[in-house]
């Protein structure tokens, strides 16, 4: 059977990895992708204690994360885009570089 610990010990190596890929990449894409890795990793926490504690606060924490990580994703995005069409890379040293 599949207990608490078990979903822990799943959120928490989805939010080492995540972690890691932040650290470790160089690409705008990739290291959003880990952001979103991170933050489904709470949810993921988030849920767990909720199902194993009776409660739907948790869930309801979860619904409403996904709906600013969704809003989040879109206007990272568009930034991603206009850096590509600003200097022809989504590398994060070019969007250093970026000044308004």
């Amino acid at each position: 059977m599949i207990t608490l610990p078990h979903y822990l010990f799943l959120a928490s190596l989805l939010f080492c990895i995540g972690l890691v890929g932040m650290l470790i990449r160089k690409n705008v894409l990739t290291i959003l992708l880990s952001l979103e890795l991170m933050l489904n990793a709470a949810n993921l926490s988030f849920v767990s204690f909720s199902s194993f504690g009776g409660d739907l606060t948790g869930q309801a924490v979860v619904f409403f994360t996904m709906i600013v990580a969704a809003a989040e994703v879109a206007v990272a995005l568009s930034i991603v885009l206009v850096l590509y069409r600003k200097r022809a890379s989504i590398g994060i040293e070019e969007a250093r570089s970026l000044k308004w």
